[in-house]
C-alpha cells in the first residue's frame, strides 16, 4: 500500500484514487519566461518519479501539466506585469517567441533528466473559452465580482480559504511576499483576479475578447480548468512545489470548489525547495543554476537526477558544487560494481529476487522515500545471490528511478574490454590491419576500404602512419 503525505490534511495518509487501478494526476508546469533552473527541476524530478512508481504499481495514471506562457504576474497579489511580457522585453522577441523557445528548452532538460514528458500538455493560451466558462458561473453563483474592469474572486463567501496554512488573514493579507502593494479594485487583498481587462496592463501583448472587455486569464484559472478538461470534475492527486501551496494551489481549491460545488482534488503533493548555501534558488535572483551550467561544470544530468534522489522530497535539499561531486563520486562507483556483473540469459532466483523487490517497494510506499529506495538498490549488490538475480532486480528498480543503471553499467563493461584489448594488442585487430595492408599492397582499394569500415563499426578507428598502421577503440 502507498502511503503519501497530503499536504491538505498534514498527515500521511494510504492513496486511494477514486476509480480503482486509475489515477488523475495534474501537475504545475514551468511559467516559461526563462529556463527551468534546477530547483525547479527538482520538484519535477520527484513528480516524475511519483507518476512512475504509480505505474510500476499496477495503476493506469493520467498526467497533464499545463505550461503557462500567459497571466502569471512578478508579484502574488495581483502586482507587477506578466512574467512572459516581462520574458520578451529582455530579449527583444514577441510572447509566443519566448514561449516557444522556453518550452522547448524545459522539455530538453526534462529529457536529459529522464523526466517523462506527461500524457496531455496543455498551454494556458490554448483554453480561454474554458476560463471564461468557469468565470461566468463563478459570478453567478457569487462566487466572484467586477470591479476596476476586472473579475476577482471574493475569498469571503468561503467557510476556509486558508487550507494549506494556520496564518490568520492579516497575516497573509496582501501575499507572500514583502513590500507587494495592495490592489485597489479588490474588496479584500485577499481576494484574486481570474481576469484582467486593459484597464489594467495596457501593454499586455495577448489579450481576447470576453464578457467583461478584451483581456487575459489571472495565472490561478488555468490550472483548475486544465484539469477539468483533461481529468473532469475529480481529481486523484495535484502535484507541485511548496511555493505554489499559498496563494497558487489555496486559489485553485477555492475556485475550483465553488465552481464545481464538492470536492475537487484528495490529495496534495508539495515537493520543498532545493536551496543554495546563501538561500532559496530563484530566477529573481539574477544568475541561477540550470542543467545547461551543470553540463558546461562537466556534470552528467543523470548525476544531478541522482543527487535529489538521495534526500526525500519534502525535505529541503541545499546544493552545492562539493555536494554534486559526492554524487558524482558515489554514481560511478556504482556504475562500476555494476558494469563488473556477467550478463547471462539464467532465470533470476524467484525468491532472492521477490525478497528484494519487497524491500525496494517497502521504501517507495513509505511515502516515496527515494533515499531508503537506493539503499535497497546497494542490497542487491551486496546479497548472496547469482549476478543473473541482481541484474533483474536492478533493471526492474531502474523503471522507477531511472538513473540509466544497466545502460550505463554496459557501456563502462565496453570500454573495459576495449582498453584492455588495446592495452594487449587485440590479435584479431592486427590480423585484419594485416589484410588491409596487403590488399593496399595488391591496389585492392575497394577490400582495404571494407576492413577499415568493418573495424569502424566495432569501435576501431585506424591511423595510418608513415611507420604503418596503429589504431585506438573508440
Amino acid at each position: 500500500m502507498l502511503y503519501l503525505y497530503n499536504s491538505l490534511s498534514r498527515e500521511r495518509e494510504e492513496f486511494r484514487p477514486r476509480v480503482e487501478g486509475k489515477v488523475g494526476m495534474y501537475t504545475c508546469g514551468p511559467t516559461v519566461y526563462h529556463f527551468a533552473h534546477i530547483g525547479n527541476l527538482r520538484t519535477y524530478i520527484m513528480e516524475d518519479i511519483l507518476d512512475r512508481y504509480l505505474r510500476y504499481s499496477g495503476y493506469d495514471v493520467k498526467r497533464v501539466m499545463n505550461i503557462t506562457d500567459v497571466g502569471h504576474l512578478t508579484g502574488d497579489s495581483d502586482d507587477g506585469e506578466d512574467k512572459m511580457v516581462e520574458g520578451a522585453k529582455r530579449e527583444h522577441k514577441t510572447v509566443l517567441e519566448i514561449a516557444k523557445f522556453y518550452t522547448d528548452a524545459f522539455f530538453e532538460d526534462c529529457k536529459k533528466l529522464n523526466i517523462r514528458r506527461p500524457d496531455v500538455v496543455e498551454p494556458a493560451t490554448h483554453c480561454i473559452g474554458e476560463y471564461i466558462k468557469i468565470i461566468k458561473k463563478l459570478l453567478e453563483k457569487g462566487y466572484a465580482y467586477v470591479s476596476g474592469g476586472n473579475v476577482y474572486f471574493d475569498t469571503s463567501k468561503l467557510e476556509n480559504y486558508y487550507v494549506f496554512n494556520r496564518q490568520n488573514e492579516e497575516d497573509l493579507a496582501v501575499g507572500v511576499r514583502e513590500g507587494v502593494e495592495a490592489d485597489s479594485a479588490k474588496r479584500s487583498n485577499c481576494d484574486f483576479a481570474l481576469w484582467f481587462t486593459k484597464s489594467k496592463f495596457e501593454d499586455q501583448e495577448l489579450k481576447w475578447n470576453s464578457p467583461w472587455g478584451l483581456g487575459y486569464p489571472g495565472w490561478h484559472i488555468e490550472c483548475s480548468a486544465i484539469s477539468m478538461k483533461h481529468l473532469g470534475e475529480y481529481l486523484d492527486i495535484h502535484c507541485g512545489g511548496i511555493d505554489n501551496a499559498f496563494p497558487h494551489h489555496t486559489n485553485e481549491i477555492a475556485q475550483s470548489e465553488a465552481y464545481l460545488g464538492h470536492e475537487w482534488c484528495r490529495y496534495w503533493f508539495h515537493v520543498l525547495h532545493l536551496n543554495t548555501q546563501s538561500g532559496k534558488m530563484s530566477k529573481s535572483k539574477g544568475e541561477f543554476l540550470t542543467v545547461s551550467l551543470l553540463e558546461e561544470k562537466g556534470f552528467a544530468p543523470i548525476v544531478y537526477r541522482f543527487f535529489c534522489l538521495g534526500s526525500h522530497y519534502r525535505k529541503a535539499l541545499v546544493f552545492s558544487w562539493d555536494a554534486l561531486e559526492n554524487a558524482r563520486g558515489t554514481y560511478d562507483k556504482l556504475i562500476s560494481r555494476v558494469a563488473q556483473l556477467t550478463p547471462s540469459d539464467s532465470a533470476p532466483d524467484e525468491g532472492i529476487y521477490t525478497e528484494y523487490k519487497r524491500r525496494f517497494t517497502d521504501a517507495l510506499d513509505s511515502d516515496l522515500n527515494t533515499s531508503l529506495a537506493i539503499t535497497a538498490l546497494y542490497d542487491v549488490l551486496k546479497a548472496d545471490t547469482d549476478d543473473a538475480t541482481k541484474l533483474a532486480l536492478l533493471g526492474d528498480f531502474d523503471r522507477v528511478l531511472c538513473l540509466d543503471i544497466l545502460k550505463n553499467a554496459a557501456a563502462r563493461r565496453r570500454a573495459d574490454e576495449l582498453a584492455d584489448q588495446a592495452a594487449s594488442g587485440d590479435p584479431e585487430i592486427l590480423s585484419a590491419i594485416a589484410r588491409r595492408a596487403e590488399a593496399k599492397k595488391n591496389r585492392d582499394f575497394a577490400e582495404a576500404d571494407r576492413i577499415r569500415a568493418e573495424l569502424a563499426a566495432r569501435g576501431v578507428t585506424l591511423i595510418d602512419t608513415p611507420n604503418g598502421t596503429t589504431y585506438k577503440l573508440s
